[in-house]
């Protein structure tokens, strides 16, 4: 039976859609949109609203093995529409989440959560397995919900279920993304052209981020990761590099072969709160788990420009 892949023509759907096919894995791709994947013989996409009982009923036709969810409504978007947000990262979900329980027994179910749950301002000496929830973001705030839904319905035995905590994920395709971190792949972006480029935040501003490509090896060690490696909330952050933006426009700049002088900063204090100041993050659970990070912030930042070359 095939994995299914929700948003696959998204960012990261994309680059584990390729990464899946490339290991002989038979990938089921359901997004509004699939026109983005290429042709290949092992891939069937289907194109729709996944909020639709018809679009879930035509990807989960022949079951599944496994089901990776990534389809969202991001979190600018969710928090100019709330309503959107509720439809699409609950109430969707967690239809899907039934659905799939109906259509095979216990298959292995990876939600894509987000860092946004833990809330913010964090604790300023740092984050770990046991920070509590404190989202304040319509968009966290739902994706805490269906962390709990996940473990929830992986306790009843319906699923087995993994949720993994996704930090920014560099370095985003041009264009609008819904997403309020959305800058710090712009700064990639500029930084390649030789373009200046004025960042909202400040250099001295921290945040966590891994490479897409680390991120959907991640989504892919998620589909096998051991049931006893995982705590009982089935949640663990992902590892990530703890940047400052300087530092990341530095090297940015220094692999792309142009001056950091291009790179000024005008500061929007809610960026900076929302986005900025991130602590020390400590991620046990998933490094006991197998989940990684990129290692150090040059071959994180060689990992994104890699990435735009190729998107």
């Amino acid at each position: 039976m095939p994995i299914i892949i929700t948003g696959a023509a998204g960012f990261v759907g994309r680059v584990l859609v390729r990464r899946l096919l490339d290991r002989g894995a038979e990938i089921v791709a359901l997004d509004s949109s699939t026109a983005a994947l290429a042709d290949h013989p092992a891939l069937r996409k289907v194109a729709g609203d996944i909020a639709s009982p018809a679009v879930r009923a035509e990807a989960l036709r022949d079951g599944c093995n496994a089901l990776i969810h990534l389809a969202t409504v991001p979190g600018g978007a969710a928090e100019a529409d709330p309503a959107a947000s509720r439809r699409i990262n609950v109430d969707a979900m967690y239809d899907l989440l039934l659905d799939a329980c109906a259509a095979a027994f216990r298959p292995r179910i990876v939600f894509a959560s987000s860092i946004a749950a833990l809330g913010d301002p964090l604790p300023g000496d740092g984050v770990d397995d046991t920070t509590p929830l404190a989202p304040r973001m319509v968009y966290g705030g739902h994706k805490a919900m269906m962390e709990v839904a996940v473990a929830m319905m992986h306790h009843r035995r319906g699923i087995d279920g993994v949720s993994v905590r996704l930090p920014a994920i560099l370095a985003r395709p041009k264009g609008p993304s819904g997403m309020k971190s959305a800058f710090l792949s712009d700064l990639f972006h500029a930084l390649r052209s030789g373009t200046p480029f004025v960042c909202p935040v400040s250099p001295e501003a921290t945040i966590w981020a891994l490479s897409v490509t680390v991120a959907a090896a991640n989504l892919e060690h998620a589909l096998t990761v051991d049931t006893a490696a995982m705590p009982a909330t089935r949640v663990v952050t992902l590892p990530a590099q703890r940047i400052a933006t300087g530092t990341l426009a530095a090297e940015i700049a220094r692999q792309c072969g142009v001056s950091s002088a291009l790179v000024g900063y005008r500061l929007d204090a809610a960026l900076e709160a929302a986005f900025g100041r991130l602590p020390p993050l400590a991620t046990p659970a998933a490094d006991r788990a197998g989940f990684t990070h990129d290692g150090d912030v040059a071959t994180l930042v060689a990992r994104a420009l890699d990435a735009i070359a190729h998107d």
